[in-house]
């Protein structure tokens, strides 16, 4: 796996002239020389990295509905993730790509709410659809981190750290503005989560399997546990975990009114490795514990 420590080792991988700051740039893509190789197969940066790419051709299906937008699309990468391009990316190269170092947000705010932009983490194929409207603000924001690039000054770093700030919460405010007009869609995939957290309690296979994630749950519905926590919370108010541990203690009232089983079986049954786990979850959710609880009914 090819690793790229600065930004002025990826500009030479495009063969582009060295980044006006060394600590951030702003890359055309129609301007880079990408010569498709194993280089590009599997690489990893030491920096953030945003891509809009401009006027795609193809039509993308989400839940085997096509993409609300298809002038632009936005994806995210931080530090150290790995990157991966296929033959027809490469050919069809078109839009900006922002690149930034860590370092840059050195003492500014933004280096510690940066990690709390979820989008970050999610999968390639969960991309931020764009209209035109929208793709001309983040243009805009581009250009401005481009110019201010060409003029290092004491005020340089605080004015492009200002504008990266203001992209992300264009980007949050985007998302929010997808998983919306997504929303018979992403309500059926709602149902199909709570559908699968039923069929692993009527099943009874936790016993042997373990106790139910997010992460495992996501992954049979093909989307990134951070997506589905994000795209819940906005038409819920609650995000994957808080939905699951609702729907655990559900079974667990359920459990404790309609059987005998002992609290310590109910919590086996369920998946919690420690009976102490699952009355801890469950006074906490409830404000008694499960034997409290069943000796209520009485």
């Amino acid at each position: 796996m090819k690793k790229i420590t600065s930004i002025s080792a990826f500009h030479r991988m495009l063969d582009l002239p060295s980044p006006l700051h060394p600590l951030v740039s702003v890359i055309r893509l129609d301007e880079a020389n990408i010569v498709y190789g194993e280089n590009w197969q599997h690489f990893q940066g030491e920096f953030y990295s945003i891509a809009l790419k401009r006027d795609v051709q193809c039509k993308v299906t989400y839940g085997q509905k096509h993409y609300d937008f298809d002038i632009g699309i936005m994806s995210f990468m931080a530090p150290r993730q790995v990157h991966s391009l296929v033959r027809e990316q490469v050919e069809n190269a078109s839009g900006m790509v922002l690149l930034f170092h860590p370092d840059l947000l050195w003492k500014h705010p933004l280096a510690r709410v940066i990690r709390l932009y979820s989008f970050f983490d999610y999968a390639v194929d969960e991309a931020l659809h764009l209209s035109e409207k929208e793709e001309s603000d983040i243009t805009g924001l581009f250009e401005r981190i481009i110019k201010e690039s060409s003029r290092i000054d004491r005020h340089t770093q605080e004015i492009i750290v200002s504008h990266i700030a203001l992209l992300l919460s264009y980007a949050q405010r985007f998302y929010e503005r997808q998983f919306i007009t997504r929303q018979k869609v992403n309500y059926e995939l709602l149902d199909k989560f709570r559908q699968l957290i039923t069929e692993q309690f009527e099943a009874g296979s936790l016993l042997k399997s373990g106790r139910l994630t997010v992460h495992d749950l996501a992954g049979k519905l093909n989307l990134s546990p951070d997506y589905l926590s994000d795209m819940l919370r906005v038409h819920t108010g609650q995000n994957a975990q808080q939905h699951l541990q609702e729907m655990l203690i559900e079974k667990a009232r359920e459990l404790l009114i309609s059987t005998k089983m002992t609290v310590a079986e109910i919590a086996y049954h369920l998946g919690f490795e420690y009976p102490q786990s699952f009355n801890k979850l469950f006074k906490a959710k409830t404000n008694c514990s499960p034997l409290q609880f069943r000796r209520s009914l009485n």
